[in-house]
């Protein structure tokens, strides 16, 4: 997936191939195993702009501003629900209406498929069809398995729904080797923390949803709005990433595009109003005064050489700095 978004060019001096960045999360990983070397949890977050070959819908942007946050050092669920939790206050902050989550574990796909020994092409083209719960080509696909892996695969067709669908996939994977139990009650004890941080949150389960299936290694999540086609905010476990960079530890996370939330976000972005007119001068003190009223948040507006009083209404501010003696006070602007 990574390779087909990468906007790829020549160089011209070496005639080499290049990309341009088209994911942060590689780059974070480098930073964890190699700039960090952390043996405990690393928390990291991070934004920047990102250039894609091909949008990822119609209304998506090939150039977003990548935003996100990742967990490095932990394999527990807790990890998850820690990154899912921060996303979706992200969202709130942002007052994004109508959110609804949907969550998967690649897991469960990835254990039957290997109790099953599928071979990498067969594996492909039941991956494939289960992105399109094309049932027949399931059971086509599975037709020569056992019989008790061929319905477990052949479950994952339909096991998505409300939270019922986590106790139903109980009983239809109850026989399922135990990489599959364990990845189901980890789905299911994210799914009641969620659940309890977050009452209102509509919770979608889909375990033959396989989103990233070749990157992710665990749990998957994507927010969805209404009217929006594709995934507002996404992320899941990965924890062989670092492996390219030497050193693969348990990690996790999420990222979004600041553009989009932008968009979508109701959020009012309250400007602080008002400022204080500083005087063209050379007085140390005067300087002095403003720092002190910089580092207490308040917006100072030098006049230039020339600059009346009057000007200072023009840059908003609707207070001055007056010299009384040897100190300065900040007096309203004289009208």
């Amino acid at each position: 997936d990574l390779d087909l978004r990468t906007f790829k060019v020549i160089d011209p001096q070496s005639g080499r191939q290049m990309g341009f960045r088209a994911d942060i999360t590689p780059q974070v990983a480098r930073i964890d195993a190699h700039t960090l070397k952390r043996e405990g949890p690393s928390r990291l977050c991070y934004a920047g702009s990102v250039l894609h070959a091909q949008p990822r819908a119609l209304s998506s942007s090939r150039s977003p501003i990548q935003l996100g946050a990742e967990l490095y050092g932990d394999a527990s669920p807790s990890s998850d629900v820690e990154v899912i939790s921060l996303m979706l206050a992200m969202l709130q902050l942002a007052d994004v209406p109508d959110v609804h989550m949907d969550l998967g574990h690649v897991g469960i796909y990835r254990g039957l498929a290997r109790a099953a020994g599928l071979s990498g092409e067969v594996e492909q083209q039941l991956f494939d069809a289960l992105q399109r719960k094309a049932i027949d080509e399931v059971v086509a696909l599975t037709a020569n398995l056992p019989p008790e892996l061929a319905s477990m695969l052949r479950a994952l067709v339909d096991l998505c729904g409300g939270r019922e669908v986590l106790d139903a996939a109980r009983d239809r994977l109850a026989g399922a080797p135990a990489p599959v139990l364990a990845a189901l009650d980890d789905l299911l004890a994210i799914a009641d923390r969620l659940a309890a941080r977050f009452p209102q949150l509509p919770l979608y389960f889909d375990l033959g949803e396989l989103r990233g299936y070749h990157y992710h290694t665990g749990v998957v999540f994507a927010v969805f709005v209404p009217g929006v086609g594709q995934s507002i905010a996404q992320g899941g476990r990965y924890d062989d990433i670092g492996a390219d960079f030497g050193r693969a530890r348990p990690a996790t996370g999420f990222s979004t595009d600041l553009k989009t939330l932008v968009t979508l976000g109701q959020a009012e972005i309250v400007l602080p109003s008002g400022g204080i007119w500083m005087p063209d001068s050379t007085d140390a003190a005067l300087w002095q005064q403003v720092c002190q009223l910089r580092s207490e948040g308040q917006r100072v507006v030098q006049a230039l050489p020339g600059q009346q009083v009057s000007a200072a209404r023009e840059a908003d501010c609707d207070r001055q700095l007056i010299q009384h003696g040897e100190h300065w006070q900040v007096m309203p602007l004289a009208s």
